[in-house]
């Protein structure tokens, strides 16, 4: 399995279409599928259904891309590493971001460093700490900020100087929004949502024995759609 063919195989992927994947890739269209064609046939199993006006990816083209998308991850990063030994004040710095208020710490000390090294470049990656933790793990990413303790026998890591606060996301005229406080009366009876990583573990060591009466109706990962949601 060629890196480049993984990469026909995104593209094509992507844009749904082996002519408009073929003009991306500023190949010809017979040679793009025949590489399809020849990836099949050493996987030994259907990556494509092709339907009249596009093709989409069977269960074991899906299972591809993912892993697909994690190789050439991978390959950039390693790519980027190699090209940085020649560039002493330049480089990439791959950041898996938990959601906390944490990362500001982390933001500072990079813009102090852009400051000496304008070349460094950035790119962060956000979900969960489990979600993180998976890329940190796979080496696609340098380091991550998280919001639990993690093993030491596995980690290197440091505890930020800060530390988050819990708290609501509610319509204007919910009487809970008049409250400088929140109390866990407060919320019985009520449609909560929670992030999962939260749920599992500070949530319910806050709620103690009422954790079983609160109505949780949905989890989340970040909170932006949640906040729709709301």
């Amino acid at each position: 399995m060629e890196i480049r063919v993984l990469r026909y195989f995104l593209a094509v992927a992507r844009e749904e279409n082996i002519t408009r994947a073929a003009e991306r890739l500023y190949i010809s269209q017979p040679t793009l599928s025949r590489q399809l064609k020849e990836l099949e046939e050493e996987l030994g199993k259907k990556l494509f259904m092709r339907g009249s006006s596009k093709i989409t990816l069977t269960e074991e083209g899906r299972l591809l891309r993912r892993r697909a998308s994690e190789i050439l991850d991978l390959v950039d990063k390693t790519t980027d590493e190699f090209k940085a030994l020649d560039e002493i004040n330049g480089g990439d710095i791959r950041i898996g971001c938990a959601e906390s208020q944490g990362i500001g710490c982390v933001m500072q000390a990079a813009a102090s460093l852009n400051e000496e090294y304008p070349n460094i470049r950035y790119h962060l990656y956000s979900g969960g700490t489990e979600s993180v933790i998976e890329h940190l793990d796979q080496g696609i990413l340098d380091f991550a900020i998280v919001v639990e303790e993690m093993d030491p026998t596995k980690y290197n890591g440091l505890k930020l100087p800060y530390r988050d606060k819990w708290g609501l996301i509610l319509p204007k005229t919910s009487p809970l929004a008049q409250k400088k406080t929140i109390q866990v009366e407060d919320l019985k009876g009520l449609p909560l949502m929670c992030s999962r990583q939260a749920l599992q573990a500070e949530m319910a060591a806050w709620l103690g024995d009422t954790f079983a009466d609160m109505n949780f109706v949905a989890t989340y990962d970040l909170v932006f759609n949640a906040a729709i949601m709301v």
